[in-house]
Protein backbone atom coordinates (compact mmCIF):
# COMPACT_ATOMS: atom_id res chain seq x y z
CA UNK A 1 0.00 0.00 0.00
CA UNK A 2 1.11 3.79 -0.61
CA UNK A 3 2.66 5.88 2.15
CA UNK A 4 -0.28 7.84 1.33
CA UNK A 5 -2.92 5.48 1.94
CA UNK A 6 -0.94 3.99 5.24
CA UNK A 7 -1.38 7.58 6.50
CA UNK A 8 -4.55 7.96 5.16
CA UNK A 9 -5.59 4.67 7.56
CA UNK A 10 -4.08 6.38 10.92
CA UNK A 11 -5.91 9.54 10.71
CA UNK A 12 -9.19 7.35 10.87
CA UNK A 13 -8.09 5.74 13.66
CA UNK A 14 -7.69 2.81 11.95
CA UNK A 15 -4.84 0.69 13.30
CA UNK A 16 -4.14 0.84 16.85
CA UNK A 17 -1.85 -1.55 18.88
CA UNK A 18 -2.37 -4.75 20.05
CA UNK A 19 0.60 -5.77 22.59
CA UNK A 20 1.64 -10.03 22.32
CA UNK A 21 1.29 -11.27 26.20
CA UNK A 22 3.59 -13.65 27.66
CA UNK A 23 1.48 -17.40 26.97
CA UNK A 24 0.89 -17.46 23.34
CA UNK A 25 0.94 -20.36 20.71
CA UNK A 26 1.71 -21.38 17.39
CA UNK A 27 -1.04 -21.89 14.77
CA UNK A 28 -0.41 -23.62 11.27
CA UNK A 29 -3.71 -22.52 9.20
CA UNK A 30 -4.06 -25.25 6.81
CA UNK A 31 -0.41 -26.28 5.14
CA UNK A 32 -1.91 -28.70 3.13
CA UNK A 33 -0.44 -30.61 -0.32
CA UNK A 34 -3.23 -29.16 -2.40
CA UNK A 35 -1.46 -25.49 -2.39
CA UNK A 36 1.84 -26.51 -3.10
CA UNK A 37 1.21 -29.17 -5.85
CA UNK A 38 1.19 -28.05 -9.37
CA UNK A 39 -1.74 -30.52 -10.02
CA UNK A 40 -4.14 -29.27 -8.17
CA UNK A 41 -6.53 -26.58 -8.79
CA UNK A 42 -5.84 -24.93 -5.29
CA UNK A 43 -1.94 -24.19 -6.27
CA UNK A 44 -0.90 -21.28 -4.64
CA UNK A 45 1.98 -20.43 -7.11
CA UNK A 46 5.83 -20.95 -7.33
CA UNK A 47 6.06 -18.13 -4.54
CA UNK A 48 4.96 -20.56 -2.10
CA UNK A 49 7.69 -22.45 -1.66
CA UNK A 50 9.16 -20.19 0.31
CA UNK A 51 6.37 -19.20 2.48
CA UNK A 52 6.76 -22.81 3.46
CA UNK A 53 9.75 -22.65 4.64
CA UNK A 54 9.13 -20.61 6.61
CA UNK A 55 6.42 -21.82 8.17
CA UNK A 56 9.06 -24.73 9.04
CA UNK A 57 11.69 -22.64 10.41
CA UNK A 58 8.85 -21.09 12.44
CA UNK A 59 7.49 -24.34 14.02
CA UNK A 60 10.64 -25.22 14.30
CA UNK A 61 11.24 -22.00 16.71
CA UNK A 62 7.50 -22.54 18.23
CA UNK A 63 8.80 -26.16 19.38
CA UNK A 64 12.06 -24.99 20.52
CA UNK A 65 10.47 -22.44 22.96
CA UNK A 66 8.01 -25.46 24.28
CA UNK A 67 4.87 -23.15 23.19
CA UNK A 68 1.89 -24.78 22.43
CA UNK A 69 1.23 -25.65 18.82
CA UNK A 70 -2.32 -25.90 16.78
CA UNK A 71 -2.19 -27.16 13.47
CA UNK A 72 -5.27 -27.17 11.01
CA UNK A 73 -6.75 -29.52 8.29
CA UNK A 74 -9.77 -29.33 5.98
CA UNK A 75 -11.31 -32.18 5.79
CA UNK A 76 -14.56 -33.11 3.52
CA UNK A 77 -17.43 -35.62 2.84
CA UNK A 78 -17.35 -36.81 -0.83
CA UNK A 79 -20.18 -34.55 -1.75
CA UNK A 80 -18.70 -31.41 0.24
CA UNK A 81 -22.56 -31.10 1.73
CA UNK A 82 -20.37 -30.74 5.50
CA UNK A 83 -19.06 -27.73 3.96
CA UNK A 84 -22.57 -26.23 3.02
CA UNK A 85 -22.71 -23.01 1.18
CA UNK A 86 -18.76 -22.86 1.51
CA UNK A 87 -18.07 -25.04 -1.23
CA UNK A 88 -20.70 -24.45 -3.08
CA UNK A 89 -19.19 -21.07 -3.57
CA UNK A 90 -15.70 -22.71 -4.25
CA UNK A 91 -16.40 -26.03 -6.25
CA UNK A 92 -12.53 -26.63 -5.69
CA UNK A 93 -13.10 -27.46 -1.99
CA UNK A 94 -13.88 -31.17 -3.08
CA UNK A 95 -10.08 -31.99 -3.43
CA UNK A 96 -10.04 -31.75 0.56
CA UNK A 97 -12.75 -35.21 0.24
CA UNK A 98 -11.70 -37.64 2.73
CA UNK A 99 -8.96 -39.52 1.42
CA UNK A 100 -7.78 -36.88 -1.05
CA UNK A 101 -3.85 -36.81 -0.59
CA UNK A 102 -4.04 -33.17 -1.81
CA UNK A 103 -5.09 -33.09 2.07
CA UNK A 104 -2.36 -34.30 3.49
CA UNK A 105 -0.24 -32.27 5.48
CA UNK A 106 2.87 -30.71 3.55
CA UNK A 107 6.45 -32.73 4.30
CA UNK A 108 7.78 -31.25 7.27
CA UNK A 109 4.26 -29.45 8.83
CA UNK A 110 2.45 -32.22 10.08
CA UNK A 111 1.63 -31.94 14.13
CA UNK A 112 3.40 -34.44 16.58
CA UNK A 113 1.55 -36.61 18.88
CA UNK A 114 1.23 -33.84 21.91
CA UNK A 115 0.41 -31.20 19.49
CA UNK A 116 -3.48 -30.85 18.13
CA UNK A 117 -4.75 -31.37 15.12
CA UNK A 118 -7.68 -29.34 14.22
CA UNK A 119 -10.49 -30.73 11.72
CA UNK A 120 -12.45 -28.21 10.04
CA UNK A 121 -14.73 -27.36 6.98
CA UNK A 122 -14.84 -23.82 7.18
CA UNK A 123 -12.70 -20.75 6.78
CA UNK A 124 -11.49 -19.87 10.08
CA UNK A 125 -10.21 -22.56 12.81
CA UNK A 126 -13.14 -21.61 15.30
CA UNK A 127 -16.42 -22.20 13.53
CA UNK A 128 -17.08 -25.47 14.60
CA UNK A 129 -14.06 -26.27 16.67
CA UNK A 130 -13.10 -26.40 20.01
CA UNK A 131 -10.11 -24.34 19.48
CA UNK A 132 -10.81 -21.14 21.33
CA UNK A 133 -11.81 -24.03 24.43
CA UNK A 134 -8.55 -25.48 24.00
CA UNK A 135 -6.56 -22.51 23.86
CA UNK A 136 -8.52 -20.85 26.87
CA UNK A 137 -7.75 -23.94 28.84
CA UNK A 138 -3.89 -23.94 28.11
CA UNK A 139 -3.98 -19.64 29.67
CA UNK A 140 -2.57 -18.73 26.07
CA UNK A 141 -3.50 -14.84 24.94
CA UNK A 142 -1.74 -15.12 22.13
CA UNK A 143 -1.68 -16.79 18.67
CA UNK A 144 1.38 -16.66 16.36
CA UNK A 145 -0.46 -17.33 13.11
CA UNK A 146 1.32 -18.80 9.79
CA UNK A 147 -0.97 -20.99 6.89
CA UNK A 148 -2.14 -20.84 3.62
CA UNK A 149 -4.19 -18.93 2.69
CA UNK A 150 -3.73 -15.20 3.25
CA UNK A 151 -6.86 -13.46 2.10
CA UNK A 152 -8.79 -16.83 3.08
CA UNK A 153 -9.01 -19.16 6.14
CA UNK A 154 -5.82 -17.40 7.80
CA UNK A 155 -7.83 -13.85 7.98
CA UNK A 156 -10.81 -15.89 8.71
CA UNK A 157 -8.41 -17.49 11.74
CA UNK A 158 -7.08 -13.79 12.62
CA UNK A 159 -10.72 -12.12 13.09
CA UNK A 160 -11.87 -14.86 14.73
CA UNK A 161 -8.83 -14.93 17.50
CA UNK A 162 -9.45 -11.37 18.12
CA UNK A 163 -13.11 -11.96 18.60
CA UNK A 164 -11.97 -14.34 21.14
CA UNK A 165 -9.64 -12.32 22.85
CA UNK A 166 -6.63 -13.77 21.63
CA UNK A 167 -4.05 -11.26 20.08
CA UNK A 168 -3.39 -12.38 16.75
CA UNK A 169 0.19 -11.71 15.66
CA UNK A 170 0.18 -12.72 11.35
CA UNK A 171 3.60 -14.05 10.38
CA UNK A 172 4.32 -11.74 7.32
CA UNK A 173 6.72 -14.78 5.33
CA UNK A 174 4.91 -17.40 6.72
CA UNK A 175 1.50 -16.64 4.71
CA UNK A 176 0.65 -16.68 1.47
CA UNK A 177 -1.53 -16.69 -1.46
CA UNK A 178 -2.27 -17.07 -5.30
CA UNK A 179 -1.65 -13.37 -5.94
CA UNK A 180 0.64 -11.04 -5.11
CA UNK A 181 -1.56 -7.99 -4.42
CA UNK A 182 -4.41 -10.12 -2.91
CA UNK A 183 -2.04 -11.51 -0.08
CA UNK A 184 -0.44 -7.54 0.43
CA UNK A 185 -3.87 -6.24 1.09
CA UNK A 186 -4.84 -8.83 3.40
CA UNK A 187 -2.14 -8.27 5.36
CA UNK A 188 -2.54 -4.50 5.40
CA UNK A 189 -6.15 -4.91 6.40
CA UNK A 190 -5.56 -7.17 9.10
CA UNK A 191 -3.28 -5.10 10.33
CA UNK A 192 -5.10 -1.91 10.34
CA UNK A 193 -8.13 -3.75 11.54
CA UNK A 194 -8.12 -7.03 13.17
CA UNK A 195 -4.21 -8.01 14.99
CA UNK A 196 -0.76 -7.20 14.19
CA UNK A 197 1.47 -8.36 11.35
CA UNK A 198 4.88 -9.10 12.43
CA UNK A 199 8.20 -10.47 10.22
CA UNK A 200 9.61 -13.92 11.51
CA UNK A 201 12.18 -12.33 12.78
CA UNK A 202 10.42 -10.11 15.22
CA UNK A 203 8.27 -13.00 15.75
CA UNK A 204 11.26 -15.05 16.60
CA UNK A 205 12.83 -12.40 18.59
CA UNK A 206 9.70 -12.42 20.85
CA UNK A 207 9.25 -16.16 21.62
CA UNK A 208 13.07 -16.03 22.41
CA UNK A 209 12.27 -12.88 24.92
CA UNK A 210 10.02 -15.80 26.44
CA UNK A 211 12.56 -17.38 28.22
CA UNK A 212 11.79 -20.91 27.13
CA UNK A 213 13.81 -23.47 25.68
Amino acid sequence: MSPGRQEDYEQAGLGGELRPGSSPALLLVDPARAYVDPTCPLYAGVGIDATVETMKSLLSTARSAEIPVVITRVRLRPDGTDAGLFARKVPALRVFAEGSVYGDFIEGLAPTATELTVTKQYPSAFFGTSLSSYLTALGVDTLLIGGLTTSGCVRATALDAMQHGFVPVVVEEAVGDRDAGVHAANLFDIGHKVGEVWGVGGVSEYVRGLGRG
